[in-house]
């Protein structure tokens, strides 16, 4: 896959279809250019980086949240399947930034290594892709990473809402937090999130099917329209 050659003229993705029918999804350069910018900028990616890719390059997560915005800003990029045993070895002292889908959370937090001291001070890890729970948060947070907590979309973002929780922060239980800092317009329909903004493939609002709360200066996914 030509990583430059996506940056300068856009590609098409498929939805996971996790939240519906799977369907094609067109990136235009300048949508890609934006969300790399947001991308970089929230996660603290510079040319001095180091990231860890192992989600998936055909879906928007394990292609825009970090993968793209590093290469953008010409830092290091590896790129490898997925395996805990395999990222909990790596990770440590060799890189600065990893994605990771809530599973994978899961998975690392079941291995032997993590078990055993393991350290993530001065990594960060952002989550998203699906429901991120408190408990992930805290166990990433309490071994020394920062943990970003992200919402986003194919048609958004993927960098579009989110938290960012340091060593030593207050985790308030919760099934699924989606953020309390935006980087698009939002608002609020019959519980329904729309969104639009330069991260967006669309110039009108779009309307996500996702349902949300918004309390306390901070959005809450409550499910899907369509469930």
């Amino acid at each position: 896959m030509n990583l430059i050659k996506i940056i300068n003229d856009g590609c098409t993705i498929n939805t996971s279809g996790t939240t519906g029918t799977p369907k094609a999804i067109y990136q235009s350069p300048e949508k890609i250019r934006y969300a790399n910018q947001v991308a970089a900028e929230c996660q603290g990616i510079t040319s001095e980086s180091k990231v860890l890719t192992v989600c998936t390059l055909d879906h928007a997560g394990g292609l825009f949240a970090q993968t793209l915005p590093a290469i953008s800003v010409d830092a290091y990029v590896d790129i490898e399947q997925f395996n805990p045993y395999a990222w909990v070895l790596k990770v440590q002292n060799e890189y600065t930034h990893s994605h990771l889908t809530p599973n994978m959370a899961r998975a690392i937090m079941a291995t032997k290594t993590w078990k055993n001291g393991f350290d993530l001070n001065g990594i960060t890890i952002m989550c998203g892709s699906d429901r991120v729970h408190s408990s992930i948060i805290k166990a990433f947070i309490d071994k020394g990473a920062t943990f970003i907590a992200n919402w986003g979309m194919s048609e958004v973002g993927p960098v579009a809402i989110n938290k960012i929780f340091k060593p030593g922060d207050e985790v308030v239980h919760h099934e699924s937090i989606m953020g309390n800092t935006t980087y698009c317009e939002t608002k609020i329909v019959n519980n329904e999130l729309y969104v639009r903004g330069n991260i967006c493939v669309y110039d009108d609002w779009f309307a996500t099917g996702d349902l949300v709360e918004y309390k306390d200066g901070t959005y809450w996914f409550i499910g899907r329209k369509d469930a």
